[in-house]
């Protein structure tokens, strides 16, 4: 029986992963791979679909077996334990110093184009955008469901006018180059394309949100994926056809370029408030994402009892609460120390790979037949993306040694000794 409302649909599902996987990708990460790729960004985002494929399988049907708010570090811990489950929601939980600063900073860079912003100014429209969660999440998960399929809607409407205006395809720029290409620079791209992607871990906290989680999740999942990855390989397109791209100011101003080339210096409004809100989407899945399984694990005695408290409208209101004053936190601190988006988006993708490997790791062990084996391609390509992040898988594996070094501290001391004898 689920312990959370069972409101959401499949379209509203397909809108929540969708715009979770666009959201603040979609802007800057096709120029960013076009700068890295060339025409070869095109095969890489082929080929990433075809990666992150066999992991939306496993994904679907671990959560269609197992749907619970406690997401991904709950499947690992059916599988592995309760500690690994306490490491990976650690892990999970760890991403916010580096990926939500990251997140909040692209989405402000949007109104920051727009006007001269002070740095005072962008602390204050981050902070401002996390309290629009808060409000948002104070609802029932339907609402954000909502909300962000009529994002995603004009998210895919936008790359498709500027096919269509931009007549796309050009002659003098091919779908898929054959000559010319230079094919030792895929796995560079990859490494940051794989940004464009993490999102799926997150939409697994809803599973349990869904009218019929055994239909609805699965299909959301697999249709979401597939809808992602044609948006930003017919996004690169564009991209490489109007040479949007080259310095990370060129990269930063893509899509409001391209809007502003087809429609003139006033459009340049509405492709920030686009990308304002694809943005906004993508944190906001995270926001709910975390506060799900900090509700979920205080709700089965694994944190304080006080944020297992659901408001009246069902969802776990303090859980959000306490998730977005440390997402607050964060945003204040990497404002301070005047972090790098870039080193940001590295550092987080290691801690998403790792998720994504324990949980394809616990598909091997929980699924059967045929989806078992896939679990374990899923788990190959997962090792396989680690080797190509190389150093940048540094802040995520010293996470997770971290805590696995101070749980086995604790329960040293929290065993009990034996009696002297007399």
């Amino acid at each position: 029986m689920s312990r959370l409302n069972k409101d959401l649909s499949l379209l509203q599902g397909v809108g929540l992963l969708t715009t979770s996987l666009l959201g603040t990708g979609i802007f800057i990460i096709p120029a960013v791979a076009a700068t890295t790729a060339g025409a070869a960004s095109l095969w890489a985002w082929l080929i990433l679909i075809v990666l992150v494929l066999p992991i939306a399988f496993t994904f679907a049907q671990l959560g269609k077996r197992f749907p619970h708010a406690g997401g991904a570090p709950h499947l690992i811990g059916r599988a592995f334990g309760p500690r690994l489950e306490q490491g990976t929601a650690f892990l999970f939980l760890s991403v916010m110093p580096v990926g939500l600063p990251a997140a909040l900073n692209i989405a402000t860079g949007f109104w920051h184009a727009l006007f001269a912003l002070s740095s005072g100014a962008i602390l204050v429209i981050q902070l401002a955008t996390l309290g629009l969660m808060w409000l948002l999440g104070q609802r029932p998960a339907k609402a954000s469901g909502t909300v962000q399929t009529a994002i995603a809607v004009v998210i895919v409407a936008t790359v498709a006018s500027l096919w269509w205006f931009g007549d796309l395809p050009l002659a003098s720029m091919p779908l898929l180059p054959t000559q010319g290409v230079a094919w030792g620079s895929i796995p560079a791209a990859l490494a940051v394309m794989f940004w464009c992607f993490v999102g799926i871990e997150a939409f697994a906290h809803v599973g349990e949100e869904f009218k019929s989680p055994d239909r609805d999740f699965p299909l959301a999942l697999l249709i979401g994926t597939l809808l992602a990855g044609l948006v930003y390989w017919a996004c690169s397109v564009a991209v490489l056809s109007f040479g949007a791209f080259g310095s990370p100011q060129a990269n930063g101003a893509s899509m409001p370029q391209m809007i502003a080339g087809l429609w003139g210096d006033n459009a340049k409004w509405l492709a920030a408030l686009i990308g304002y809100l694809a943005c906004f989407a993508s944190i906001n899945i995270y926001v709910q994402g975390f506060a799900r399984l900090l509700w979920s694990l205080a709700d089965e005695g694994k944190l304080p009892a006080a944020l297992a408290g659901r408001n009246r409208h069902g969802v776990p209101g303090r859980a959000l609460t306490l998730v977005v004053l440390i997402c607050a936190a964060c945003a204040v601190l990497a404002w301070w120390q005047g972090l790098s988006i870039s080193a940001l988006i590295r550092y987080a993708n290691g801690n998403f790979v790792l998720v994504y490997l324990l949980s394809m790791a616990a598909g091997w062990k929980l699924l059967h037949g045929p989806w078992r084996w896939l679990a374990g391609i899923s788990t190959l390509l997962c090792l396989l993306t680690l080797s190509v992040l190389g150093q940048d898988m540094g802040y995520g594996l010293g996470m997770l040694a971290l805590f696995l070094v101070l749980s086995r501290l604790l329960a040293r001391q929290q065993r009990p000794r034996p009696a002297k004898s007399l």
